[in-house]
């Protein structure tokens, strides 16, 4: 069969011989994400149509103002986990605290838990911009057999098994690795199929995108400033063109494919960063990693960092991998410059 005619069902089993714990379970995780993003994805494209926009009139624990679809994405993609039987533990970046799957005696024999952010984006709803969902699988570090625990949450992201993202735009795409390859799968809606669209997507080295709010230059820390100006220096293959999205999966997709770097740094109004750790910077670097490119917080591996809370912020920077070696240079000379 040619690689472009697979579905995501007939990947799956391919290549389930190359997951480090090959038991079905992780599979079966994938393809439960995989059924969730299909029902969301049905929901984002009514909206406009049905009372499924605006705000819900809630706030998340990051005292976000919470987005219908927010909740009821997050709530399609925890009842599927939880239907199937297959995931010990969820965190949300929706919820307060984990969850433990109770289900039934054998939820605790489960060896994975679940981390995500159900609706990346979703203020672009209401002006149909692309949105996402993001996710991550780790395999627990608890004894098998009993609930699962903070720890199993708190890991540092070189211990994800399998990371990926679904895209909703005009086209619906989930992009996923479990560490062998970045491989890229487009729904098509006619029949409700994922099919093989871009397999062993690669990052190019370099790029000329370069996306970043620069609505808050001001506050950024004086490494990012300097690189933003080295990016619009006329000079080599510079100026670089600024394209920001405002939805993390949407900007990475697009740097993924055509080459360009992300930075969401620290700021005066975010002194911490605004990105969660464990949603959003570690499953996204995990992909980035694997298609050639590079992740960080502008000094430090970004999967290297031992995550102290479930709703953690860091830095963000990642994409082509020169590109972002050229951003943590100007960050450690304007760190050096301060002594």
């Amino acid at each position: 069969m040619e690689e472009r005619n697979k579905t995501l069902g007939e990947f799956i089993i391919e290549n389930q011989a190359a997951f480090q714990y090959s038991s079905g379970e992780l599979s079966r995780i994938i393809n439960s994400i995989r059924l969730a993003a299909k029902v969301v994805n049905y929901k984002v494209n009514k909206a406009g149509l049905v009372d499924i926009i605006g705000a819900a009139g809630a706030q998340n624990i990051q005292g976000e103002d919470q987005q219908k679809l927010d909740v009821y994405a997050n709530e399609i993609f925890i009842q599927t986990l939880i239907n199937r039987e297959i995931v010990c533990g969820i965190a949300s970046e929706e919820n307060d605290e984990y969850i433990t799957v109770e289900g039934n005696d054998n939820c605790h024999n489960n060896k994975y838990v679940v981390l995500m952010d159900p609706l990346d984006g979703s203020s672009n709803i209401d002006v149909n911009v692309s949105v996402g969902t993001i996710f991550s699988v780790y395999r627990r570090i608890s004894p098998v057999g009993t609930p699962v625990t903070i720890e199993d949450f708190l890991q540092p992201g070189i211990n994800q098994v399998a990371a990926g993202y679904v895209i909703y735009s005009t086209s619906t795409m989930l992009v996923y690795t479990t560490g062998h390859g970045v491989n890229g799968f487009t729904l098509n809606p006619a029949i409700g199929t994922f099919y093989l669209s871009h397999p062993n997507i690669q990052f190019p080295k370099n790029g000329i995108i370069y996306s970043v709010n620069e609505g808050n230059y001001v506050h950024f820390p004086q490494g990012v400033k300097d690189y933003i100006k080295y990016c619009q220096l006329e000079e080599d293959e510079r100026p670089y063109t600024s394209r920001y999205i405002g939805s993390l999966v949407s900007d990475i997709h697009r740097n993924m494919l055509k080459g360009g770097i992300y930075l969401y740094p620290t700021s005066s109004k975010s002194p911490k960063g605004k990105l969660r750790l464990l949603y959003e910077c570690n499953p996204m670097a995990f992909i980035v990693e694997q298609a050639g490119g590079k992740a960080s917080d502008g000094l430090n591996r970004i999967m290297e960092i031992e995550p102290k809370e479930l709703h953690e912020r860091a830095p963000f920077f990642c994409g082509s991998y020169n590109m972002v070696e050229k951003a943590e240079d100007f960050m450690r000379l304007a760190k050096l410059s301060k002594y």
